[in-house]
């Protein structure tokens, strides 16, 4: 396969981290690494700038892992959870993402979207219109598949997951053993 990456090309990368982390929780139990999917991202192009979208809960180790994709080369974007009366809940990005990509068009020749949701498809479509690459890096069995009909790349996590996960082997991805019901115990001798 010819490579499309060429060093000249100017790129910017926009990470969806709640549509990787639930993709990944979901389907192998498993982290998202953030600096593979970077790296894999950008490759020898110059990298213009990098985005990670993040919702703040107040939940756990959450301060450290947005120091930590700041320190990888992210800039992390922030927002609060809103929680409405009854109790619903809202958190997305999917604005401000498509804004930060339509002020970026004009100074970049690709754009990298990690992501799998549906809801981006027009912004591909719009920087296609620009003249702008599109690739996507999300997993096939969560993602949406008119994303992934547009774009000019897509990298399929599900087909190497073990390439984008941390602490999963890919022996343990291939033959499911994930999942709490698969766990087999020793016996002891």
């Amino acid at each position: 396969m010819i490579s499309t990456q060429h060093k000249e090309q100017r790129v910017a990368v926009f990470v969806d981290v709640q549509n990787m982390y639930y993709s990944a929780k979901n389907l192998y139990g498993a982290k998202v690494d953030f600096s593979r999917v970077l790296n894999l991202a950008v490759g020898p192009r110059r990298l213009v700038r990098a985005f990670t979208y993040v919702i703040r809960a107040d939940v756990g180790a959450e301060r450290e892992f947005f120091e930590a994709l700041h320190k990888i080369g992210y800039e992390v974007r922030e927002k609060e959870l809103q929680i409405f009366f009854g109790g619903s809940k809202k958190g997305d990005w999917d604005v401000g993402l498509c804004m930060d990509a339509v002020r970026l068009i004009p100074k970049i020749d690709a754009m990298v979207l990690v992501s799998g949701d549906g809801d981006y498809t027009d912004l591909l479509e719009y920087a296609r219109s620009q003249g702008v690459r599109t690739e996507v890096i999300a997993f096939s069995k969560t993602g949406s598949s008119r994303l992934f009909g547009i774009a000019d790349q897509i990298t399929d996590m599900c087909e190497a997951p073990e390439k984008f996960l941390i602490g999963k082997s890919k022996f343990t991805l291939l033959n499911g053993f994930n999942s709490p019901a698969n766990v087999n115990t020793p016996a002891k001798s």
